[in-house]
């Protein structure tokens, strides 16, 4: 099939970059093709030859003229739009509206932020687009209910596909530890681009309440200071968790990896981790694709009581959940699990098998499987539901077992 992917794209650097050029890449390495319709902010970037074309997040017209260009392009089968209000232009990215007016191509959404509670600018953008599309894909069931019940989306239009992880090389601890010099410490570890909605504070915070206990633990916190934020305040972010750290006395139990790691450098640091912490303070937040690189990498994970935490670790019990997103309910959760080497043992194999049914080659399976569908739909309007209805039968039964 050809595809066209609505979202950010490397070398822009922020998650939805990240997942449309993850899936991009499975797509392609199946045999599908893929077209990249790349939405920029105000930083000049080279993009590779597989942007088909450029928007400009705030610039309306392109959002018109990208829709036009797919129209006219014959060989275009599905439109993939990875939403997410902050990544389009206008109050509340309502910009991606006027894309979805003029597009004559069936599309799929993909949910990346789904709100309990959304402004009601929020819940009439995701109304509206989750009506125009031929499916809503949402990456838990969590999200799958509050679309239901928030967004009055029709439960047959909606299909759950979890958040794909690399093919990360397996790597040994203990070897990885010594390479990097880690060798003889504990060592918990964050990763994602820096800001304050990360809750690093809170994981600062509880590591200062270890260290007596645990006297060879260390905390990495790796990634660079997100770049919107970079923009606006430079390092200043970054340096105030510094001067936190210098002032708790954690200069040696707190290191940061000051960069935007690679998959191949990030799979290193996450097998050489002892348990992974994952301490953002937004109850609300639905998605997050550091915590699923976590969990297919087998990890031991401890983390706040978010949406999507609840969803993949506290249902599946492959990690331990807080009950509130403070530094002792963590700390406390932490010192469990370097406690206990037989506990992070229980949450590694745990974790190891639902990571590896998340895999990105059979993740990207599933979504030809629903555009396949989808495509079968196109056909008198008597025939839709049905058809619909059976296709999405047989994808979610997939849910149940190992994609592939």
């Amino acid at each position: 099939m050809n595809f066209v992917n609505l979202g950010t794209y490397p070398p822009r650097q922020c998650g939805i970059a990240s997942f449309s050029r993850d899936l991009r890449d499975s797509l392609v390495n199946a045999g599908h093709n893929v077209l990249i319709a790349a939405i920029s902010d105000t930083e000049p970037y080279t993009y590779p030859a597989e942007v088909y074309c450029e928007i400009e997040q705030e610039t309306r017209e392109d959002y018109l003229r990208t829709a036009r260009k797919i129209n006219n392009n014959p060989q275009i089968h599905m439109v993939i739009i990875q939403h997410e209000y902050g990544v389009f232009g206008g109050d509340d990215g309502e910009y991606v509206i006027d894309f979805v007016n003029h597009l004559e191509k069936p599309f799929m959404m993909v949910t990346h932020t789904v709100l309990p509670h959304p402004t009601a600018g929020q819940k009439v953008i995701l109304q509206f687009l989750a009506r125009k599309a031929a499916v809503v894909i949402s990456m838990t069931r969590r999200s799958a209910c509050l679309l239901e019940k928030v967004y009055d989306v029709h439960y047959e239009k909606i299909t759950v596909i979890p958040h794909g992880v690399p093919l990360f090389e397996r790597k040994d601890r203990e070897g990885l530890k010594m390479f990097y010099g880690y060798t003889g410490r504990q060592v918990v570890t964050t990763f994602g681009l820096i800001g304050p909605s990360k809750g690093l504070e809170i994981g600062i915070t509880a590591v200062k309440k270890l260290v007596e206990k645990h006297p060879d633990l260390l905390y990495i916190i790796a990634g660079r200071t997100h770049p919107v934020l970079l923009r606006k305040e430079g390092e200043s972010y970054r340096e105030k968790l510094l001067k936190m750290c210098s002032d708790l006395g954690l200069d040696n139990h707190v290191q940061f990896v000051n960069r935007f790691l690679e998959v191949e450098e990030l799979g290193d640091y996450l097998y050489l981790t002892d348990v992974y912490l994952s301490p953002y303070p937004n109850r609300d937040q639905a998605v997050s694709g550091t915590l699923a690189y976590a969990v297919g990498c087998g990890k031991a994970i401890v983390s706040t009581p978010y949406e999507y935490a609840l969803d993949i670790l506290k249902k599946q019990r492959c990690g331990l959940v807080a009950p509130e997103a403070t530094s002792g309910a963590l700390a406390k959760l932490l010192d469990e699990v370097l406690s206990q080497p037989a506990l992070k043992k229980v949450l590694e194999r745990r974790a190891t098998p639902i990571g590896d049914s998340i895999k990105w080659p059979g993740v990207a399976d599933r979504y030809v499987d629903l555009a396949r569908a989808v495509r079968r739909t196109r056909t008198p309007a008597r025939l839709k539901r049905q058809a619909l209805s059976s296709s999405m039968a047989a994808v979610a039964a997939k849910e149940k077992g190992t994609w592939g």
